[in-house]
């Protein structure tokens, strides 16, 4: 465990050194998604002009949950997103042998490698939004739910994750050069959207096949209206499942992997 610290540790390091070499595409990049943000913000503010709810939820509780999905995504484009976008190229081109000989876990080497040190800068903006969000919100709440809240947060950014490497790892199998990351930028959109807006097959395809809903939408919902089991174990259940299944895949696409050396 120490030695995977330590590797992190030099994975950060060098990441912020090599942004700091590029200082116009640094600060262009912390500009770009800032207005992501404030469009993001813009747009459900302009909404709630017009109706009361969204949802179910009022104008602070949207806020709520606009702080939560926007601190997921700044969590993945800080720690995975460049990892992602350079993973179908490390397979087409055979380079994978450089990171499947190393002492570690390839998968946490390949996923953890680029720290993104200017998203860094967006994920404390969108730390600072969420924060605001939660104490400008009228109702109590407790400590407990707090943390609560910021662990189910943790394991949406895991899920969000997952979803994105499962539409990568079939790279190893069709040659392509992206795989279904454009698919998954598509639907990824469903995060952004409380999940109660999803009705029939909608609702079970972003609840459980391709749960985007469970990234921030359960978690904010857990926070404003109460943890009760079958929520929680949804949660759970799905989690548990999709990591697996993404282990199962890696494995399988280790197999069918063609190495610059065969």
């Amino acid at each position: 465990m120490k030695r995977y610290v330590r590797l992190y540790l030099f994975f950060l390091q060098f990441s912020f050194s090599k942004a700091l070499e590029f200082r116009i595409d640094f600060f262009f990049r912390i500009a770009m998604d800032i207005m992501y943000y404030i469009v993001n913000i813009a747009l459900f503010k302009i909404l709630l002009l017009h109706t009361p709810f969204i949802a179910g939820w009022s104008d602070q509780q949207m806020m709520v949950f606009v702080g939560c999905y926007l601190l997921v995504d700044a969590i993945n484009m800080t720690v995975f997103s460049t990892n992602m976008w350079w993973l179908p190229f490390y397979i087409n081109r055979g380079e994978l042998d450089y990171y499947l000989i190393r002492p570690v876990s390839p998968l946490f080497f390949l996923s953890l490698r680029e720290f993104s040190a200017n998203s860094f800068i967006n994920l404390i903006i969108a730390g600072c939004f969420f924060f605001y969000s939660l104490f400008n919100y009228s109702q109590d709440w407790s400590l407990l739910s707090l943390i609560g809240l910021i662990i189910l947060l943790i394991n949406g950014s895991l899920i969000y994750y997952c979803i994105q490497m499962l539409m990568i790892l079939p790279v190893f199998w069709t040659q392509s050069a992206r795989g279904f990351i454009d698919l998954f930028y598509t639907l990824g959109l469903a995060m952004e959207r409380p999940d109660r807006i999803f009705k029939g097959w909608l609702r079970i395809l972003f609840t459980i096949f391709l749960p985007f809903a469970l990234i921030a939408s359960f978690p904010a919902r857990v926070f404003l209206e109460g943890a009760d089991f079958s929520t929680i174990f949804h949660l759970i259940l799905v989690s548990t499942g999709l990591w697996l299944i993404v282990l199962y895949v890696w494995k399988m696409g280790l197999k069918n992997y063609s190495s610059a050396s065969s």
